[in-house]
């Protein structure tokens, strides 16, 4: 696996002709862990949904490139191939496919054409991840996120970064919804990864994940643009003192915001 760089440039994103995102710009490098941070309708989802394609999201302008390739131009699976992968606030529940089953496929996805991984080596690679993980081992043969918990399907998605080894893993609100024993466990998964070969976008809404996953950059996205950029001490300033000194400081005017 080699490390891959994302650009986004000037990217403006609508939805129902409602425009959410209004000319973001960032760069992820490889072994980079960035941490975007917002109120309530910021954009923060819609800019992850976007990055992957989801249908939803209607890109009006702007550009988001992989190593110099137009990931716009790319359909949801060739995303995945490219080396991005998403890990969603909300999990889908499929019935009828077991966890394994997904993962062996997802993986072979990836692989050229008659190069699919040997049945033993994903088994032992499986258990391994899913020991680390703290998870029942017989989750593996259960319906993908069928009756899951919240927890449970949480670590079912770090389950899967570890499985598949993207190059660039964007993380929706991972913490969401976590107890504090679940949320280091998830943290652990996610710092197991951490190399020069992977980079890691976090969009969360609170500081205490950060607590265990230290980003190397905390940007601040109001109103659909990142407006603050700075190091972990400034997820520790969002944390004590919120979003409003920083709308003072930029003269930014609350409004009703959708995203």
């Amino acid at each position: 696996m080699a490390g891959s760089t994302l650009v986004i440039k000037d990217l403006h994103v609508a939805i129902e002709d409602k425009e959410i995102i209004k000319g973001l710009d960032l760069e992820i490098k490889p072994g980079e862990f960035h941490a975007v941070m917002g109120p309530n309708g910021a954009g923060k989802s819609t800019l992850a949904s976007a990055i992957m394609g989801h249908p939803k999201y209607e890109i009006t302008s702007g550009t988001v490139t992989m190593d110099g390739k137009d990931v716009l131009e790319m359909e949801v699976d060739e995303r995945a191939k490219a080396g991005l992968f998403l890990a969603m606030q909300y999990p889908s529940e499929i019935s009828g496919v077991t966890n394994a089953d997904f993962l062996r496929s997802a993986i072979n996805a990836k692989r050229e054409e008659g190069n699919e991984i040997p049945l033993m080596q994903f088994i032992k690679k499986l258990d391994k991840s899913m020991e680390y993980l703290e998870m029942d081992l017989n989750m593996a043969q259960r319906y993908l996120n069928e009756g899951f918990s919240g927890g449970e399907k949480k670590r079912n998605e770090i389950l899967q970064l570890m499985m598949l080894e993207p190059s660039i893993a964007i993380l929706d609100e991972i913490d969401s919804g976590l107890d504090i024993d679940a949320l280091k466990v998830v943290s652990k998964g996610i710092n197991a990864m951490r190399s020069n070969d992977f980079s890691c976008l976090i969009i969360t809404h609170y500081q205490r994940l950060l607590n265990y996953i230290t980003p190397d950059f905390v940007h601040v996205m109001i109103q659909g643009r990142i407006v603050k950029s700075g190091g972990p001490e400034l997820a520790q300033r969002l944390e004590a003192e919120g979003y409003d000194w920083i709308k003072k400081e930029l003269g930014i005017e609350d409004e009703i915001e959708v995203g």
